[in-house]
């Protein structure tokens, strides 16, 4: 099997997420903001975090070579989050999500990591059609999809989800 691209900026190196990251994933699934404006995923123990990636995130890399990566500082070795490229049922385009442990907030951590995976989602990956998804409420998260270059389209709600949500989308220029 080919062996998965990993992806780097200047600050960050972006690694695709295994088990070795279920300690960030259970801390990041737990931080009160995520829960907020993503939703409890009742990751409750790191075994449940390792459990998650085994189901949630290995199958797609597995089936197309990309998805949830784990954002490393190269200055610290730090785990900061994730950002990742999502196949959603529901979602027209591959979905570009991100989050980041609250002390690292607010330091371009996330754009510099979205920058690099929308750039390689078009370039590297084949991917013509980037959308993104974010809670009404969460301004954050709108701004950067907005600094990344995609457009508000109107509405959406998940399957089996009851939380309307903006969308957001972006086709490859050519």
């Amino acid at each position: 099997m080919e062996k998965l691209k990993t992806f780097e900026t200047e600050r960050l190196l972006i690694t695709p997420t295994t088990i070795k990251d279920a300690k960030l994933i259970y801390d990041l699934m737990n931080n009160p903001k995520f829960i907020k404006y993503v939703g409890n995923r009742k990751i409750n123990s790191i075994q449940k975090a390792e459990k998650y990636i085994e189901q949630n995130i290995k199958p797609q890399f597995d089936r197309l070579g990309y998805g949830g990566y784990t954002i490393t500082t190269k200055q610290g070795n730090n785990k900061i989050g994730t950002c990742g490229l999502f196949d959603r049922d529901g979602l027209e385009g591959i979905d570009i999500g991100f989050g980041l442990l609250p002390e690292f907030e607010g330091k371009g951590y996330a754009l510099e990591s979205a920058i690099e995976l929308r750039n390689a989602a078009f370039e590297v990956l084949g991917i013509d059609t980037i959308s993104a998804i974010t809670n009404k409420e969460n301004k954050a998260s709108q701004k950067l999809i907005e600094r990344l270059g995609l457009i508000l389209k109107g509405t959406t709600k998940l399957p089996d989800e009851d939380t309307e949500l903006f969308l957001y989308h972006q086709k490859k220029t050519l």
